[in-house]
């Protein structure tokens, strides 16, 4: 067979048009790529604090109370030097003014090189603040301000009895401080539950804050001198004379009970969700409490995190679009969420979105390079993670090439406006279809966490998308104040390659409204590919059979779903933000789980009301599950049990 020029030249036009659009939507790994820095034999990095230096280097503390000095920590051969030791976990590292400044559990510790060794030989106590020697009393910071002092913030501990309920034992615990160069201490705000999250970000105080006892899931925080971060347990030291706060417990537990029960052999029970109560949330409790501080974004439990770590600005000229956003690590589930904020009506709120998951170990601190590199510092040592390692410092490095993301969200007066990266394809993006948003919101109660309540599917009315194909802005009903709003664009596609968002999911925390003009319906789509009458479908009648012909009994086949099938699940429910197929994670993997040949009535029942007896040696409790529908929870276990 011959062919001609032109026709091999329509047939090879047609094969890269084919493969173009048959192309793979790229993943976060082919924009930012994790590497592992090189390490000598002997540290064990079990990463609490790091800082670079003016000149470059890397200085990195550790949980194990050294401190190592890296030079050039982006080179193929860093060198790396231990400059201090002897030190008590340190989960914290500053730099001023030729000398390093640590949080150690007790106090804040000046590091000088007076010789010029290159090694600390003055270790001096700035300021120490109180202990009661309960193993949960870790120490965060410190952050330098803009006036020169330091920011730590301390951690509660726990009950003997009531092991669940979290307690200041001491003064300062549960509190943020503030501390000059020369040793006075300031208490600067309580409510502070497990503050591992503590950053300045543009001379401004923030921090994340870990589910627990009355904090339903983490969430970002800008905090102000006298503010009140939610967790009860630091108000018993608001009496004291140089507080901010004044708020007191007894006015604090008369308005919200505190759930301090005891069974018929007068020992202490548990508190645990109760289903279909009436509760309150954070903003019900904010009417009664004034100095309550609500986050500026929420990060929903178990979809952007389980244990909410510190949180960094996207410096200029650096990670391409996401310039002055914000990153926030979580140690638990390994990953780094990006936050966009904006302030509506004075008050700061914002939308929170998947960023990069896959590193090696518990993502704790996070400190860019003076290569627009950001160094991680990993750790997860009595408190469990889903990477495999139990320590590590990387790099995630940017490849300049732009990912198709929702840039930012907007809130409007009417619904929200999305932004994207790179232009839309007009036709998916002016389809409803291609859209769907959800509204939830937490408790604020004495339970380890909370499930979404009051959740609600919200109705899309119209989109407008701009000229240039870079914003579409839905208009969406029942706006809720104070909610999460989840906005979801499967359906969205960028207008060169046809490609699917790279995280199509963002969660908008709504604390404010704002006023202005809304769009007419006249200048939107209302367009639905969902709504598309179906095609009646064609029936064959079946054939009557013969006489005394026997009739074969009607059977079903119940197919286990596969990974891929419940993986949206898995996702939507928060499973996988503790649990993996195969490997041990901070809950048993599925495949641990199917060796116990529950029944699906039995994973239901245990996702409802967990057991953590049958787990042991796992640290971390699994919280009950409410919100979990018994159609989901069957599936999951079809699922689970498929893999014995």
């Amino acid at each position: 067979m011959k062919y001609t020029f032109k026709t091999i030249l329509a047939l090879a036009l047609s094969l890269s048009i084919t493969t173009a659009f048959a192309q793979e939507t790229p993943k976060e790994e082919d924009f930012f790529k994790i590497s592992k820095v090189r390490v000598p034999e002997g540290p064990i990095l079990e990463v609490g604090g790091l800082v670079t230096l003016p000149n470059g280097d890397l200085a990195l503390s550790t949980r194990r109370g050294e401190v190592y000095v890296v030079e050039n920590p982006t080179s193929a051969k860093p060198y790396w030097r231990r400059f201090a030791y002897g030190l008590h976990e340190i989960l914290g590292i500053a730099y001023k003014n030729g000398a390093l400044y640590v949080a150690q559990r007790g106090e804040l510790t000046k590091l000088v090189d007076k010789d010029q060794d290159g090694k600390a030989d003055l270790y001096e106590t700035v300021y120490a603040w109180p202990l009661s020697g309960h193993y949960h009393e870790y120490s965060f910071g410190p952050k330098i301000m803009k006036d020169g002092t330091f920011m730590v913030t301390a951690n509660v501990a726990f009950g003997d009895e009531e092991w669940w309920r979290a307690e200041s034992r001491v003064p300062m615990r549960g509190w943020a401080m503030n501390i000059t160069e020369g040793g006075k201490m300031t208490p600067w705000a309580a409510g502070f539950r497990s503050p591992a999250g503590i950053g300045a970000i543009d001379s401004t105080l923030y921090y994340t804050e870990n589910q627990g006892d009355w904090v339903g899931s983490g969430g970002l925080w800008k905090i102000n001198k006298g503010d009140f971060m939610g967790h009860p347990a630091s108000l018993r030291w608001t009496s004291l004379p140089n507080s901010p706060v004044k708020l007191q417990s007894d006015f604090f537990y008369s308005k919200i009970d505190e759930r301090r029960l005891k069974d018929s052999q007068g020992h202490y029970i548990k508190p645990e969700n109760r289903v279909n109560e009436e509760f309150k949330t954070l903003f019900d409790m904010k009417k009664v409490f004034p100095e309550l501080k609500l986050p500026s974004v929420w990060l929903p439990y178990g979809i952007l995190g389980i244990s909410s770590s510190e949180p960094v600005k996207i410096p200029a000229n650096t990670f391409g679009p996401f310039a002055g956003q914000i990153l926030a690590g979580d140690q638990g589930m390994s990953i780094i969420s990006r936050i966009f904020l904006e302030t509506v009506k004075g008050q700061e709120q914002g939308a929170a979105f998947l960023f990069r998951k896959g590193f090696r170990s518990g993502v704790l601190r996070l400190e860019w390079g003076t290569d627009g590199s950001l160094f991680v510092g990993e750790t997860n040592r009595g408190w469990g993670s889903a990477g495999d390692a139990n320590e590590g410092l990387e790099r995630l490095v940017y490849n300049n090439k732009t990912p198709f993301e929702m840039k930012a969200v907007r809130a409007m007066p009417d619904g929200f406006e999305v932004e994207f990266t790179s232009p839309v394809d007009r036709k998916s993006a002016e389809d409803l279809a291609s859209y769907n948003v959800e509204s939830f919101i937490y408790k604020y109660h004495p339970v380890y966490g909370s499930p979404p309540v009051n959740t609600e599917k919200l109705k899309i009315a119209g989109v407008k998308v701009s000229a240039d194909g870079l914003k579409a802005r839905m208009i969406v009903q029942n706006l809720r104040q104070y909610y999460i709003h989840t906005l979801t664009l499967d359906g969205i596609r960028s207008a060169t390659g046809f490609y699917s968002l790279v995280h199509p999911v963002a969660y908008y925390t709504l604390n404010q409204i704002p006023d202005g003009d809304k769009l007419s319906m006249s200048d939107v789509s209302t367009k639905n590919s969902a709504l598309a009458p179906a095609s009646a479908p064609t029936t064959k009648k079946a054939a009557t059979p013969v006489k005394g012909t026997p009739v074969a009994p009607k059977t079903t086949s119940a197919k286990a779903p596969t990974y891929k099938e419940v993986e949206g699940l898995l996702t939507k429910n928060t499973c996988l933000s503790c649990h993996n197929p195969t490997k041990r994670q901070i809950g048993p993997p599925f495949a641990e789980i199917a060796k116990r040949k529950y029944s699906a009535a039995t994973i239901y029942s245990l996702i409802h009301n967990p057991q953590p007896q049958h787990w042991p040696g796992y640290s971390t409790e699994m919280p009950p599950m409410p919100q979990v529908t018994k159609e989901d929870a069957y599936k999951i276990a079809g699922y689970i049990n498929s893999l014995r």
